[in-house]
């Protein structure tokens, strides 16, 4: 062992910064009151659990919530409230498409109050005549053939409209744009939905 005259002044500084480093860490726990905390400690706290702890509460509510804002829209779609129907009643295409059904006369919206008018007339009619039997079911597929001709060629006109309003994007197989109108007009005005924004026909959308 190799004899150093200065390793008892080291030891003495080493033991002389240990006592102070504890005098230090004492004072700062006393200025906060209470010990610092451990960095896992302190990492536990800030997590917080991303499962909730009452799951059926939580579903019960997020249902309620979804269902308030239904009501919201499916009452902003019977009053006409534009601004609060669902983000595709909004669209304008969508707006214009249903503007131009509304201004119409559409055969084909009379056509399911007429098929149970022709269909109980053709039954009791059956029991009395066959011939005008038959002639109220020729009356029936007439009435069809005539609406389908109807809804194509309303179609046909209001897909020119909405290219040169809207483009070709408006048309698109994505939008559904053509299904939305023959929808549209298979339906009573008056139980259309969203409510038409004109009381009468012949409004047409500029």
């Amino acid at each position: 062992m190799t004899w150093n005259p200065f390793s008892k002044d080291k030891d003495k500084e080493t033991a002389q910064k240990s006592v102070d480093s504890t005098l230090q860490e004492s004072d700062a726990q006393e200025s906060k009151g209470h010990p610092t905390p451990k960095r896992k400690v302190a990492e536990q706290r800030n997590l917080h659990p991303l499962v909730p702890k009452n799951r059926k509460a939580d579903r019960k509510a997020a249902k309620e919530r979804i269902r308030k804002k239904e009501d919201e829209q499916y009452d902003a779609m019977r009053t006409g409230d534009v601004a609060h129907m669902p983000r595709l009643e909004r669209d304008p295409a969508h707006i214009y498409v249903r503007d131009y059904v509304d201004a119409r006369f559409n055969l084909a919206e009379y056509f399911i109050p007429a098929f149970f008018v022709i269909m109980i007339l053709t039954m009791v009619v059956g029991f009395i005549s066959q011939a005008l039997y038959g002639i109220m079911m020729v009356l029936m597929y007439v009435y069809l053939i005539a609406s389908v001709i109807d809804v194509v060629i309303m179609w046909h006109k209001l897909k020119k409209k909405l290219i040169e309003k809207f483009g070709e994007k408006s048309v698109a197989k994505g939008t559904r744009m053509a299904s939305y109108a023959w929808g549209r007009a298979l339906q009573l005005r008056r139980w259309r939905i969203p409510k038409p924004t004109s009381k009468k026909r012949g409004n047409w959308p500029k």
